[in-house]
């Protein structure tokens, strides 16, 4: 057993960076209400407008294109939700591997009689663009397609799916980047996006906090009314130390961090097939993965029973999104892709963060096919 955490569930959350954390500290003496008319709002005020222009500059974007929310949760609900109500008519696009944050909200809206239609995807999560370009046409109003899945770390070919959409004429584009943000291009203007979600909890920022990027002439609804706090698109006192926590995790990001996790990744997808060579791979690999992501499923054991199981060893993984984690039900992501039954139950989620060594790495696959080999026996008794 170890007295040591191995945290591998960075896909989930990640730890906050001491920078952020020192940064937040200092912020949390700004005790005035950002909308009050007085010296100590006006502060709070300011120091809200200094990280709205950071996230700008992180997402090449204007400062008035940038709504502060709760969550990435509540991100991609205002954008769906924001948009349906603004456009009363017109269908939405998506993909069936999408975060429960859009699909809950596309069944909403679908239960309401919107049109949803779903484009495939092949074994490896990409989207079929063959078919994304049949369903795509005139009565499509908007697309929203994740960056980068939250489970399976495929990447999606964003910017093909942006060039295809404004060729069509008035379709409106939305796309999750949650787990994309510490490690591909951000920029809104190179992907051709309308609309971008991301969040602080994935960039070793504070939880509780979001962004939507709203591009200059996109009409949307609130979905929380009252105050007209954020453009009158999100009403609710603002989250003054989480929203500067945000912006002061973007200035944390090293572009050198994602070939290590690279290495990291290839190393570990490299040896466990080695080691166990009945599990499998899910997802893309290569450039076509997130560089922190190893899903894997193991054949005949479940997911609940291998994490804890890792657990006793201090590796902590994940099996799937972290918001339905606690569900028994087979990840909906695997399900897609069209995964034999044998390796639903069994998915694992290792992802990696900037405190992630090879050494931990090392531990797992030293420890993990232990596990998986007395596991066996124990249930052939």
């Amino acid at each position: 057993m170890s007295n040591k955490i191995i945290y591998l569930d960075n896909a989930a959350s990640t730890p906050i960076d001491k920078k952020v954390a020192a940064e937040m500290a200092q912020i949390v003496k700004l005790y005035g209400n950002p909308s009050s008319y007085n010296d100590c709002g006006r502060e709070a005020r300011e120091y809200i407008e200094q990280a709205r222009m950071k996230v700008a500059r992180f997402l090449g974007a204007h400062s008035d294109e940038i709504i502060f929310t709760s969550s990435g949760t509540e991100s991609n609900n205002l954008a769906i939700l924001g948009l349906a109500d603004s456009r009363s008519k017109g269908e939405i696009i998506s993909t069936p591997i999408e975060h429960p944050s859009v699909l809950k909200a596309l069944e909403f809206l679908k239960k309401k009689g919107r049109g949803v239609e779903f484009v495939k995807v092949d074994k490896e999560g990409v989207v079929d663009l063959r078919d994304f370009k049949s369903k795509l046409g005139p009565r499509t109003a908007l697309v929203s397609i994740m960056y980068a899945n939250n489970e399976i770390g495929t990447i999606e070919p964003i910017v093909k799916i942006g060039k295809l959409v404004r060729e069509s004429g008035q379709v409106l584009f939305h796309v999750d980047a949650c787990q994309a943000t510490e490690y591909l291009d951000m920029n809104a203007n190179r992907l051709g996006v309308d609309l971008l979600t991301f969040n602080g909890s994935k960039i070793c920022g504070p939880k509780g906090v979001g962004v939507l990027y709203v591009r200059r002439g996109v009409k949307l609804s609130p979905i929380l009314l009252g105050g007209e706090q954020e453009a009158g698109l999100r009403a609710g006192t603002e989250n003054l130390m989480a929203i500067g926590g945000l912006a002061a995790a973007l200035s944390q990001i090293d572009k050198k961090e994602p070939k290590r996790l690279v290495d990291l990744r290839d190393h570990f997808i490299k040896k466990i097939k080695t080691l166990l060579p009945d599990v499998v791979v899910n997802g893309a690999l290569g450039d076509k993965r997130l560089p922190n992501n190893m899903n894997i499923s193991v054949p005949g054991l479940t997911s609940e029973v291998l994490l804890l199981e890792l657990d006793k060893y201090g590796i902590c993984a994940g099996s799937g999104s972290a918001c339905t984690s606690h569900s028994v039900e087979p990840s909906h992501v695997l399900k897609a892709i069209g995964s034999d039954r044998e390796y639903l139950n069994g998915a694992l989620r290792f992802s990696m963060g900037r405190q992630t060594t090879k050494k931990d790495i090392d531990h797992v696959l030293k420890v993990l096919p232990k596990i998986v080999q007395d596991l066996r026996e124990r249930y052939r008794k």
